[in-house]
């Protein structure tokens, strides 16, 4: 079944309830006299509410709806926040410099407004001390709790022990807050543009200041 709206002698109804091209209520009419309004003003007489008794047709130009219509869905999946799960990988006995550089990396993800799995990967003997993938994952969680919480508490999976963190920030907050960032850089720069030419300009004049001097003085000589 199309979902596409009938129009025009599309319409199978002996009368409608007519809606004017800028939305005023025309009231009840005869499909013929529906159809006539419509070839006056050039418009499509489109069915917008089939199941009402009697359907609801407007009079409007239906190409363009249909393109703003797309146009409107398209910008809309633009802007649609998907929630991406980031991993990151951990081994129980990490050296101090590359828990920092991983934490910062969850740090991000979070601020983005996205999940992160982490995997805390034992090896060998490792396998026997859970419990050191355990405290790890506890004070990974404890050093970002300001940006995500424990959306998954740690469980063992196989060689892997995993724990999920779930951002504070919605998806939509951290990507409005991001082109707003985005925003004051820009005005920033363009800001500073100008001082920049003063600044210049001002150096050029001091520079130039002792230049003059100079040629003055063997004259008074």
């Amino acid at each position: 079944m199309s979902a596409e709206p009938r129009i025009n002698d599309r319409i199978r109804v002996p009368e409608v309830r007519l809606v004017g091209p800028s939305g005023e209520q025309v009231g009840i009419v005869p499909l013929a006299k529906a159809l006539e309004l419509a070839q006056e003003y050039d418009l499509d007489l489109v069915e917008v509410a089939a199941t009402a008794r009697p359907p609801v047709c407007k009079l409007m130009d239906y190409g363009k709806f249909k393109y703003e219509s797309a146009m409107k869905a398209r910008e809309a999946r633009k802007n649609q926040a998907h929630t991406v799960i980031k991993e990151m990988k951990l081994r129980p006995k990490i050296d101090p410099h590359d828990y920092d550089t991983k934490k910062g990396h969850v740090v991000r993800f979070l601020k983005q407004g996205d999940k992160v799995k982490i995997t805390i990967m034992f090896r060998g003997r490792e396998q026997s001390r859970p419990e050191l993938g355990f405290r790890l994952l506890q004070r990974l969680a404890s050093d970002v709790e300001d940006l995500g919480f424990i959306e998954s508490n740690p469980k063992q999976d196989g060689r892997n022990m995993i724990m999920v963190l779930g951002p504070h920030k919605k998806k939509t907050e951290a990507m409005a807050e991001a082109r707003e960032a985005q925003a004051a850089r820009k005005a920033e720069r363009q800001g500073n543009a100008p001082d920049d030419a003063e600044q210049a300009e001002s150096t050029d004049e001091v520079t130039e200041a002792p230049a003059e001097a100079q040629t003055e003085t063997p004259s008074e000589a």
